[in-house]
Formats: structure tokens, sequence, C-alpha cells
């Protein structure tokens, strides 16, 4: 007996003893976690809670040269309900008014349906109840104003969560070369056009909100302000001019439409400074529209054609083996090379015609026969010109897809006997379009070739932050002589040549129809047809590429059919609307006055308002200048000078108050 009472007590000495133990284990922990590695745990607690969020800050704004919105940042907001939020006092005093309100502002719902959602949330304590999105800033303000919700998030229960949305006021209209910049899940960008291109300038930085982990795994915002308030990033001024921008857009859809066409592009570019006024790049949706797909115009490099005949011309007149005089047999319209012929479009030849007539009626086997007799000896000599006229280079443009340029080299492994003569009308070389106008446009330049260019500036509000000036890739590319030799011819062309269809006595044009076979290899009967030049002839301003890829053979595919007539319509409507011939000279201006001038408006700017100031007759971008500035949320309808304002002069300025222009 005596030893089963001491093998109990025994028992419960190990028991208390390891309870014991135990107990000091616990302790220890506590201990440790409280002091030792309280920060650390605690710091786990408020990630599990709280989390910092990324607030994207407002893209500025892409502005066309005029001043008129090619793309701008408009903010969406997103509304939701914290149900436990108010009191049951206040709940029940504005839940009828709240619903009806939302009924009203929203109206997608009877009050009915709202009352009964909003009572249901409180009666299931959710404090996240999801009312509506993408709402404008003004339905926004009407929301947030409604009974309870204008007690605020802490007494109304008001949630309401911006994000910024880029849209495009020109809608589908240049698309592509206004562009834009995506980021996916893994923070990887894709950037495209002008958006892409000056994405550093136009991004701003981002801003953080702090926010906190509610029941199924959403997240409420903490507070009214951020821990970070994001930057907007700058507005850009580009070239793109939206009258020159519409009347090209329109012009090639046109010919597009009537020849079924695959996809083309159209260019407009002032001659001077290479800025790009218009830019379109339409493409055939399988139902046979039309949509700005893709930058033909930037990346696609493809067989000139006919219009590289300008190339070869220059190249020969400038080293002196032809003149435009000279004299050369187009046989039967068929001149064999080894195991390959040469046709021209003209059954039967042209007989024996002048190098220049041949340019004008755009011979192929006048141009193969007068560049191998020429060059065969030396075919070093014909592809060393064309690059020192820049025509292998890349013109290094700020948008992003830049198609490679290829002019074959003797020697190289695609070099054979028969690449010089189909090199001389623009077989086996390869170009984009805008690179083949910029070889035009210096041609127009007297020689000089520019960059082109589709910015100007980029500003911070009414501060210059970079200007962007003319680019010169090449003083003179080839003599005056050759260059005044080209330029008739290139009248002729349009004149007397293949392009006399377009001819117009009240106003000259110079260019180049081109005509060529594309994927023969895959099925015969694919062209592209494309024509470029300048105008007016006498003076050019303009310079401007056409090119129609794969139009319906059986509709026509001749450059001066399918390409020419945009050319011409481009021309004819931007001399109507912009004339350019006519010039008034002033007298000189008072440089003290203008100076005086510019101090007086300088001042109104930087004057501290404390009423909505009279914008009439400002110029739409110096008003979004003043107006923005003021803390307005200012709206565009039209382009040009402000007609009329929403808000009326010398009224009390609001923070936040919406301002709409109507421009002239």
């Amino acid at each position: 007996m005596a030893v089963s009472e001491k093998n109990i007590l025994n028992r419960m000495y190990f028991v208390a003893g390891g309870m014991f133990i135990f107990a000091i284990f616990v302790a220890f922990k506590l201990f440790n976690i409280q002091l030792a590695e309280g920060e650390k745990y605690k710091e786990l607690a408020e990630a599990s809670t709280e989390r910092l969020f990324t607030i994207p800050a407002n893209r500025g704004n892409l502005y066309a040269g005029d001043g008129s919105l090619l793309a701008t940042s408009v903010p969406k907001y997103e509304i939701r309900f914290d149900a436990l939020a108010p009191t049951a006092e206040d709940f029940e005093e504005n839940i009828s008014a709240l619903a009806k309100g939302l009924a009203k502002e929203l109206a997608d719902h009877p009050a009915s349906y709202y009352e009964d959602r909003l009572r249901k949330a409180r009666a299931n304590h959710n404090r996240y109840l999801f009312i509506s999105k993408n709402l404008g800033y003004s339905k926004y303000m009407a929301v947030k104003g409604l009974p309870l919700f204008n007690k605020g998030p802490y007494r109304g229960g008001f949630i309401a969560e911006s994000r910024t949305v880029r849209e495009h006021p020109l809608d589908k209209m240049a698309e592509r070369t206004v562009g834009y910049e995506r980021r996916d899940e893994n923070g990887y960008y894709t950037r495209v056009g002008l958006e892409g291109a000056f994405s550093n300038y136009l991004r701003g930085k981002e801003g953080r909100r702090l926010k906190q982990r509610i029941a199924k795994g959403q997240w409420k915002p903490i507070g009214i302000d951020n821990i970070v308030e994001p930057q907007d990033g700058y507005d850009v001024i580009s070239t793109i001019d939206v009258n020159i921008q519409d009347i090209a857009h329109h012009a090639l859809l046109e010919s597009l439409e009537k020849f079924e066409a695959d996809h083309g592009c159209v260019v407009v570019m002032e001659t001077k400074t290479g800025e790009v006024k218009a830019i379109s790049n339409l493409g055939r949706t399988d139902d046979g529209k039309y949509y700005e797909a893709r930058n033909y115009a930037v990346y696609e490099s493809h067989e000139p054609g006919s219009t590289f005949k300008l190339m070869a011309l220059t190249a020969a007149l400038e080293d002196k083996v032809i003149d435009t005089s000279d004299i050369v047999d187009t046989e039967n319209g068929r001149v064999k090379f080894y195991n390959r012929t040469v046709y021209d479009s003209h059954w039967g030849g042209y007989g024996k015609i002048s190098a220049g007539k041949a340019f004008e009626l755009s011979s192929n086997t006048a141009f193969a026969k007068m560049i191998t007799e020429n060059y065969k000896d030396d075919p070093k000599r014909f592809v060393k010109r064309l690059y020192n006229m820049g025509l292998n280079d890349k013109l290094g443009l700020s948008i992003k897809g830049e198609g490679v340029p290829k002019i074959p080299y003797p020697g190289d492994a695609n070099w054979y006997g028969t690449t010089l003569p189909w090199m001389a009308f623009g077989y086996g070389v390869s170009m984009t379009p805008l690179q083949t106008l910029s070889f035009y446009n210096a041609i127009a330049n007297d020689g000089e070739m520019v960059r082109p260019r589709f910015i100007r500036e980029v500003k911070k509000w009414d501060e210059s932050i970079e200007k962007f000036d003319k680019e010169v890739i090449n003083p003179k590319i080839c003599s005056q002589e050759t260059i005044d030799k080209v330029k008739r011819l290139m009248e002729n062309v349009v004149k007397r040549g293949t392009a006399d269809n377009i001819y117009s006595p009240q106003f000259s044009m110079a260019g180049k129809t081109g005509t060529c076979q594309t994927e023969y290899w895959i099925e015969p009967g694919r062209y592209i047809s494309s024509f470029a030049g300048y105008f007016p002839a006498d003076d050019p301003k303009y310079s401007c590429i056409v090119v129609v890829t794969k139009p319906k053979k059986s509709l026509g595919y001749y450059g001066n059919i399918v390409a020419a007539p945009v050319f011409k319509k481009i021309a004819h409507k931007i001399y109507s609307d912009t004339p350019i011939v006519d010039e008034v000279f002033l007298a000189q201006a008072n440089d003290t006055e203008i100076e005086e001038d510019y101090k007086s408006y300088y001042a109104k700017v930087q004057k501290k308002h404390e009423t909505i100031p009279d914008v009439r007759g400002m110029s739409g971008m110096d008003a979004v200048s003043l107006l923005e500035n003021l803390g307005l949320k200012v709206q565009f309808k039209g382009t040009g000078k402000v007609k009329s304002q929403s808000v009326t002069a010398g009224s009390k300025i609001s923070k936040n108050q919406v301002i709409t222009l109507q421009l002239s």
C-alpha cells in the first residue's frame, strides 16, 4: 500500500514538474514575442490588415499644334458604402432620401432597389457595398452631396476611389500615332506612338494610399488623405494639325474603301521644318471596316517601286553618268537581263526617249538600261551614292518601331546579276513610306534633309520644360543643279506624265507615281500603289506620300489611279483651307508694344484670381492653362479660340469646379 502511494506521488511530482517547465516556456515565449520580436510581429499583423496601394498619377495632356486635345486623362470614380459607419439614427433619418437621390443621379434602378440594398448591407454588416463605378467628376460630386453621403466617410459611410482613364477626343483618327502606354501584371510596359515615345514626360509620379483589409478580401481606404500625393505629368505639344489630319484621314479612307485595299497610310510633312502635320494608318478588318491598326508609315519597310526612280535618277545625275536629255531605247517595252525580263506597263514600249521623258512616263526598261549600262563595271559606285544620300540609314524617329531600310551592296549574299537593273526601278530595295517621303522632302527643300518631327514642346502649365527644334540629317544630299533638274521632271509627271490625271492649272503639284508587285511569291496580282511629292511645286510648303497596299486588282491598282487622287485631294483641301500663295506684308511691329502686351498678359496669368476670369477671345491652350492653374476642371468643345464659357466671368471660384469652353 505504501509503495503504491509513493508511486502515485512520484507521478504527481513528474506531471507537476512538466507543467511547471511548460509554463516557464510559455512565459519565455510571451516575453520574447512582446519585447525581443514585438516589432516584427506587429509589422506582420499590420501587413495583413493594412497595405499601401499605388495611386497612378494623371498623365499630362497631349495637344495638337493648335491647342486641340489629342489625349487627356479623365478621372473616373467608384462609389461604395460602409453600412456600419452611420449611427442608427442617421441611417434611418436619411436612408429614403439617399435611395431617391441615387435613383435620380444614376438612373439605372428605382429608389426601392437602392433602399433595399442599403438596408440589407447594414443587416449583413457590409462595410464595402458597391454602389456604382465609372462616374465622371460632376456625377461623382452630385452623389457625394446626397443625404447621408454628405456626412463623409466616418459618419455617412461614403467611400470613393478614383482612377484615371485615357481618352482621345479625336476618337479613331490618328489613334496609332497618338498611341498609348500600358503596363501588364508583371510590370512590363508596352509603348506605342507619341504616348509611348514621350511617356517619361507624360507619366508623372505615382502616389501612395493606405487601405485596411476588411471582410471577403476587400480593401477600404483609411482616412481621406493620401500618404504620398501623385504628381501630374507634363503636357506635350505635338506638330499634328487637326484640320490637315482630318483631311488626310478621310481622303485615304475614301480610296481604301473604293478599291477595297488591305491597308494604307498617308503622311503630310512641312517641308522646311520636318514637322509632321498629319499621319494616318488604316487597316481593314474582316467585315470590311477600316481602323488605325498599325503605324504602317513608320514601321512597314517594303519595295517602293517606281517612286525609287527619283533616287536612282538623282544618283546618276549627280555622278554625271547621264543627263536628262540623253536618249535611251525602250525597244518594244521588253528588255532581258540574264534569264529575267523587265517589262514596261505600256505595251510595245515608248521607242527612243530622253532620260527625262523616261522618268515622266515611268519606263522600267529605260531605267534598267540606263543604270546597268553606266554602272555595270562599278556597281559599288551607284550603291555608295545612294548610301551617301542617306537611303540606307534609319531616320532616328522619336516614335518607336521604325522599319530598317535595305539597299543591297555588291558582294552581299543577295546580290545577283539582275540586282542592279531591278534596283533602278525600285525592286530589291526596301524603305518605309516615311523614309521615302524624307528623300522627296529633301528635294523639295533644295537638298536639305530634315528629320521628321512629331513634337514641338513639353510644358508644365505655362512653363516650357523642353523645346524640340528642326534637326538636319544632311545639309545637302546632292548638288543644286541635280535638284533643279529633278524638280522640273516631277512637275512634268503631273503636267504630262503618269499623273496627268491629277493636273490642275490653278494649283501646281510635283511628284512621282509608284506601282509595284508585292507578295508575288504567294499570289500574283497583289500590288502596292503609291504617290510621293510636294506642293505647291514652285514654292514647296508641304510634302506628302500616299501608299495603298493590295487594292483589288479588278478595281484598279496603278499609282496614278489609286494613290495620286488622294494626294490631289489632300493638297487642294489644305490649299483651299489654308492659303499659302498670297502673302500680306504688314508694317513692322513695334517691339516695345509687343513687350508691353506680353507683360500685361503675363501679369493677368500670374494674378491671383478670386473670381472666374473672362477667357473669351483667348486661344484654347492659353485658356486651359489659365483656368486649370486656378484649380478648375476644364472641358473642350471645338478648336481654336474661346467663343463662350459656361461659367460667367466674375463668378466665385469653387474648388474642383467644372467649366466648359466653346471654341470657335
